[in-house]
């Protein structure tokens, strides 16, 4: 009898409540992700923004794709 181990399943695959508390947890790390790259290149003057070649504007979108990917 072949049995397969939860945790080798991606987390957007695992049935019922262990899948659940997967998808919230990567769901929650993310959003920190997320959260933590905006707030550290909010932090940079317009200067130093444009010395590493990031527009103000972009912010947003930057942290987006750090934390979710394209």
């Amino acid at each position: 009898m072949a049995t397969t181990d939860i945790h080798s399943i991606p987390a957007t695959r695992q049935p019922g409540f262990a899948g659940m508390m997967a998808r919230l947890r990567s769901a929650r790390s993310r959003r920190a992700e997320y959260h933590r790259v905006y707030g550290e290149l909010e932090q940079y003057s317009d200067r130093e923004l444009t010395d590493i070649g990031i527009s103000r504007a972009n912010i947003r979108d930057i942290a987006w794709q750090a934390a979710y990917g394209g």
